[in-house]
């Protein structure tokens, strides 16, 4: 019974979403302060912030699934959530010059694109794995 209560919580996809949410916005709450006051680059940075919570979310979600369901598609999609994240927190950094533009000096390609065509990979290969 008392197992049962304890994982209640990551039943509820809401509840998930709003303790993601609290965590990752409390998280980054240092680095949006100097930028409180910029009101071009607030609403640039605010929009990554909701785009990292979601991925967040998404990336926890999709591991639960892959670890009740256990197949390769569902473990495709959830690195490909979790890509998605690490793809966003780049962008958050880089809007709040906490990280300069990383480009990969012998093909002249920034970061954040390499890692979306990773993001994407795993999502197609999520989408055509044959069970």
């Amino acid at each position: 019974m008392q197992s049962q209560r304890k994982y209640r919580v990551l039943d509820n996809k809401l509840k998930i979403f709003a303790l993601t949410t609290i965590i990752v916005s409390s998280l980054i709450i240092p680095l949006i302060m100097p930028h409180i006051t910029h009101q071009s680059m607030i609403y640039h940075i605010i929009i990554h912030i909701i785009s990292l919570n979601i991925a967040v979310f998404l990336g926890l979600v999709s591991i639960l699934a892959y670890l009740k369901k256990s197949s390769i598609r569902m473990f495709l999609m959830a690195l490909g959530f979790v890509t998605l994240a690490i793809v966003e927190g780049i962008m958050l950094l880089s809007s709040t010059g906490n990280l300069d533009n990383v480009i990969l000096p012998s093909v002249n390609i920034e970061l954040p694109h390499i890692v979306l065509l990773v993001m994407l990979t795993l999502f197609g290969l999520g989408l055509l794995k044959a069970n």
